[in-house]
Formats: structure tokens, C-alpha cells, sequence
């Protein structure tokens, strides 16, 4: 749990007045139908979305999770069981499906209360178990400072076996970002700092901007409260903004429908940390809010750029202001055409195109397969893209010993900035600082192991070139025919490389490449061999020789090393002269005395 329990929580855990059997019994016959239903909201949103799902096992999970923690309590004073039942209601308004909602109500269980994972698993099946310890955290008494990272990698691991954990895990910290005004100024201040390091970025890829936005928000709130409170007051007072929209919304559908284009268009208003992120990187100092409509075609995609064509006729486009998601996607599958033209009154305005497939996914992301189920599609199919990214993580999961380091891959992946370069006929979406090294391993390992030169838009550059949004980009490696002017290099990367590129999945290849290839290092032993056979040596071009090691230990106290194996390696590392040693120890020997 991410706000912590208050003084019954301790209580609540070791209370031994039942045994967990007789709790969870207590619990399943504990509500009447004579009584308020404390899930009859969660059943409801529930229902709207899945009809024929059976709310009994929302009822058995709530009980279990209400008899559970009875007696922990918030910060802000109300019993814990409140913040596992918001977690699962934001769920269902996201559409999940039943095994997620149950698992939503006892996410915490585990992690708080004495109901064990086989206990759950027996209770309410594996998939379930599953769900809640991808989401259980690591002991910080045993972990000490590494649990939050190895949590982290922990939930990733298991959200790459079903990623509803990643759901859970964000609508967890949903509502505890909107309850954090309880909590310390210090502490609100880190926990809005880690949700938009790592929790954000994971919304974002997840395509969830549902809770994206009020997450961004939140953070807003407690990181930059003057900008946020400023643009409160810009949002309040913005004479004319709805008339001047819902003027250019009709004018649009006028449009639209002369040209045959069957659509529905709205105002589509920019949330806070949007407004205020376009105002910092345009160093504006009033807050920066174009007005912004949005276009969802009822046809298929094609009547997307019909739309645009009759949007561009209708007003005058701004060059260098349109971008086609459509065509090239965005790392989190986000689909529409964006473009700005200058609207009525000679105001710019920006408009957002898409279907109503893209619009959905837009939305719910990840959970858009479980609030629009598709027939004959399984939701297993739908995640497959998108999980992409996470196999990735794996993989610098297992190479990653470090959970910090683990963490540092992972942010790196997820960060905003990035860009879209074109190399064989497709878009490939990197951080944005990346060269083509990190292009070429982006494609294949073995590619960017062996890459030897590049074309940028046609001419040859430097691998160490910092590509940019549009780049095309063409990889020449020992396989294919040289371009003129390059010389051939042995085969593997270079050492160098580690010193530009940018993205972890390169990082981890070169690093990878050097561990496989590299000579076997010497070991400690190794070295106090070397080190004997290096001063027995030399000794005998004195004519002369050790009996026993007794002069070593001696010059070894001498030369303040902790013992005589230290110094016969620093013999063998140079770090102390072999002549010199040896002339020590002779004159140690032949000292008088």
C-alpha cells in the first residue's frame, strides 16, 4: 500500500481472536440483503460495461478484504477497506473484467493482513493469486533501500505474464495521488516525484490516458503548485472560449458533411499539465492553450484524411504543425492526425482526427480489449504489441543483476521525449539524444554489432550523429556492399560507443558483446602465483633465493599491506615495482641481526 496504515494497522495484522478459516467464513456470511451493500456502486459500473458478470464474487472479495483489515486505518482516518474498494471502482470505470476487480479488492491483503497467498489462490483461483502478488510489495525490513526498486521489477516480470497487474498498480496509485494532501509536505512532494518518474511514463505506455491525465494533474499539483493554481485562474476566466469553440464546431460539421464525411465533433479541452508543459518548452510566460477540437469519424481509417483534406479547405493549415499517427503510430499505439490551421477570428486551432476504434484506444489503452471486447479476438492477441516493450524490460531484467540499475533501464525506456526515424521502409520510435548505433540495435543485435557506417537523408555522417524526428536513416554493416568513402573495421562494436549511445536496449547489447568476448580475468590466486614466480625470478638473477616466506610476510608488514598474498598482487598489477620488492627483501635479509 502506498499511504501508509495508521496506528491500528499493526493491531489489525496480529489480532488473534480467529483463525484466518473462521475470518473468511465470518466474512462470506456477513451481508444481508437488508443491509446497505457496500459494493452495490462497483457492481453497477461493473455491470454497465459486462453485463453477465456474476457480482457474488465481487460481494465474497470485498468481505473477505473488509474482515481482513478490520482495524487498519488511513492517514486521513477512514478504515483501510475504503482504498481497496476506490482502487477496484477505478477499474471498473476503466471496464476491467471481474478477476481484475477481485483481485483490485484484495490487492493489499497480502502484503498487510496474515491472508497468505495459497490461502487466496484456494480462495479465488491462481489467476487471481497472480494479480495480487505482481502487486505485493517487498519487505523494506529485509530489502532495506533496494525494495521499491526490486518491487518495481518485480511487478514488471509479472505484468509481462498478464499485464493487469500494471492496471491495478495504477489505479493503486490513482487513488492514493488523490488522497496525498494528507500526507507530510516531504512526502508528498517524493511520492509526486516517483509516480511521474515511473508511474506516469507506465500510463502513458500503456495508452491509459484515462488516468494519465488526472495522474498528470495531481502531480502538477503538488510539484509546481503556483503554475498549477496559475493556470486554475487561466482556465477560469477565458472569456468567449466556449462560444468561440462551439462556433468552430459547427462550422466543421457543415464542412464535414458537404464533403460526405460522417462524423461527431467536440471540444477537446487540454488538461493542466499539458497546458503547462507547452507553456515551459515555449517559455511563455501566461499559460500556452490553443483551442482544440476533435473529429472521430464514424467510417474507416481512409475518412480520416478525408476529414483532414475538408479541415484544410475549410481553414488555412500552419506548415510544419501537422503529424500523421496514423501512418506511423506512436510507441503506445496512439493513432490520429493532428494538425493546426488557423481558425475563425484568425486564431490558431488545433484539431484531432481519428475513428472511433483509435478514439477508444486512445482512451483506455491496454484496457480498451476489456471494455470493447471484440468477437473472435482474445484479449491475449489484442496485448500482444503492446507487450512489446515489456519483453524488453525482461531482458534487462536478467541482464541487470542491479534492481536500481533495472530501474534506470526501465525510466530511460519510458521517458517522453523521442523521436521517429524511418530505416527500411519503417518508423522506429527511439529516446530522443539516440545515434544510429542505438538505430542499428534498435533493429537487430547482430546489426548493430557489425555496423559500420550510415546515411542520414541520404548523406554519410558519423555514428556518433545525434539523429532527429524525420530522420532517414540507412545501416551499412560487414555484410553489405560498403559505401564509398568508409573504411572497413573489425568485426563487434567498439568500446567508444558506450560513450554516446543512448537507449538501455544498446547499452545492454554492448555491454553484452564485451562479457562474451573478452579474455577470462585472472584470478586472486592467479595473481599470488604470478607474483611469487615474478620475485623468484628476479631473485635469482641475484643469485639468490627464499627458503620460506617469512621475508615476504616481514616486507609485507613493512610496506604496510595487510598481508604478503596483497603485496605479491600488487607485484603482478605494477602497483609496487617487482626490482624493488626484491631489493627490499634482499637487504631485509642480509640486515644485521
Amino acid at each position: 500500500m502506498d499511504v501508509d496504515a495508521g496506528p491500528g494497522a499493526a493491531i489489525g495484522r496480529f489480532l488473534p481472536t480467529a483463525t484466518p478459516l473462521s475470518a473468511r467464513l465470518r466474512a462470506w456470511l456477513s451481508w444481508s440483503p437488508g443491509t446497505p451493500e457496500p459494493v452495490a456502486e462497483l457492481i453497477r459500473v461493473h455491470r454497465s460495461v459486462h453485463p453477465s458478470a456474476d457480482p457474488a464474487v465481487l460481494r465474497r472479495g470485498y468481505q473477505i478484504a473488509d474482515s481482513m483489515h478490520a482495524g487498519q486505518y488511513r492517514k486521513s482516518g477512514e478504515p483501510y477497506i475504503t482504498h481497496p474498494l476506490a482502487v477496484a471502482e477505478i477499474c471498473a470505470g476503466l471496464g476491467m473484467d471481474t478477476t481484475t476487480l477481485v483481485a483490485a479488492l484484495l490487492h493489499d491483503t497480502v502484503e498487510d493482513t496474515t491472508y497468505d497467498l495459497p490461502t487466496l489462490a484456494a480462495d479465488f483461483g491462481d489467476e487471481v493469486a497472480h494479480l495480487v502478488d505482481g502487486v505485493t510489495k517487498f519487505d523494506k525490513a529485509f530489502y532495506g533501500k533496494a525494495a521499491e526498486a526490486e518491487t518495481i521489477r518485480k511487478m514488471i516480470i509479472a505484468a509481462a505474464k498478464d499485464v493487469r497487474v500494471l492496471v491495478i498498480k495504477l489505479a493503486d496509485r490513482l487513488h492514493n495521488m488523490r488522497t496525498l494532501g494528507v500526507r507530510s509536505p516531504a512526502s508528498r512532494a517524493r511520492i509526486a516525484k516517483a509516480t511521474l518518474d515511473v508511474l506516469v511514463p507506465l500510463c502513458d505506455r500503456l495508452g491509459i490516458q484515462k488516468l494519465k491525465r488526472e495522474l498528470d494533474d495531481i502531480v502538477l499539483f503538488h510539484l509546481e503548485p503556483e503554475a498549477y493554481q496559475q493556470i486554475e485562474e487561466h482556465l477560469a476566466n477565458r472569456p468567449g472560449w466556449a462560444t468561440y469553440l462551439d462556433t468552430v464546431c459547427g462550422q466543421a460539421r457543415v464542412t464535414l458533411r458537404r464533403e460526405k464525411v460522417t462524423a461527431r465533433v467536440a471540444p477537446r479541452p487540454r488538461h493542466r499539465y499539458s497546458i503547462w508543459k507547452d507553456t515551459v518548452a515555449g517559455g511563455h510566460r501566461a499559460p500556452f492553450d490553443l483551442p482544440r477540437i476533435e473529429v472521430v469519424v464514424a467510417g474507416p481509417d481512409t475518412d480520416c484524411y478525408a476529414a483532414l483534406g475538408a479541415i484544410h479547405c475549410r481553414w488555412r493549415p500552419v506548415p510544419g504543425r501537422f503529424k500523421d499517427f496514423i501512418a506511423a503510430p506512436k510507441n503506445n499505439l496512439y493513432r490520429s492526425l493532428h494538425t493546426t490551421v488557423i481558425g475563425p477570428d484568425e486564431r490558431p486551432l488545433e484539431v484531432l482526427i481519428r475513428t472511433d476504434a483509435m478514439h477508444r484506444s486512445a482512451e483506455f489503452g491496454i484496457a480498451a480489449p476489456y471494455h470493447f471486447p471484440k468477437p473472435g479476438r482474445s484479449r491475449a492477441a489484442a496485448r500482444a504489441d503492446e507487450l512489446a516493450w515489456l519483453r524488453r524490460a525482461i531482458d534487462w531484467s536478467q541482464e541487470n543483476i542491479d534492481a536500481d540499475q533495472f530501474v534506470h533501464s526501465l525510466r530511460c525506456d519510458l521517458v517522453d521525449a523521442q523521436i521517429q526515424v524511418f530505416t527500411e521502409g519503417r518508423p522506429i520510435v527511439l529516446p530522443a539524444g539516440s545515434t544510429p548505433v542505438d538505430l542499428a540495435y534498435e533493429l537487430d543485435s547482430r546489426k548493430g554489432a557489425h555496423c559500420l557506417a550510415v546515411r542520414i537523408n541520404g548523406r554519410l555522417a558519423p555514428l556518433a550523429s545525434e539523429l532527429t524526428d524525420g530522420d532517414v536513416v540507412e545501416i551499412f554493416t560487414e555484410s553489405d556492399d560498403q559505401p564509398a568513402g568508409t573504411a572497413p573495421t573489425s568485426a563487434g562494436p567498439r568500446k567508444e560507443w558506450l560513450g554516446f549511445v543512448k537507449s538501455p536496449q544498446a547499452q545492454m547489447q554492448i555491454n553484452r558483446w564485451f562479457a562474451e568476448h573478452s579474455e577470462p580475468g585472472i584470478s586472486i590466486s592467479d595473481k599470488v602465483r604470478l607474483g611469487r614466480a615474478t620475485v623468484s625470478l628476479i631473485l635469482r638473477k641475484h643469485d639468490r633465493a627464499l627458503s620460506n616466506d617469512k621475508p615476504l610476510r616481514q616486507l609485507a608488514e613493512n610496506l604496510k599491506y595487510p598481508d604478503m598474498e596483497t603485496l605479491l598482487v600488487a607485484v603482478v598489477d605494477r602497483t609496487i615495482e617487482p626490482e624493488a620488492v626484491v631489493d627490499q627483501l634482499i637487504a631485509l635479509v642480509d640486515q644485521p641481526g
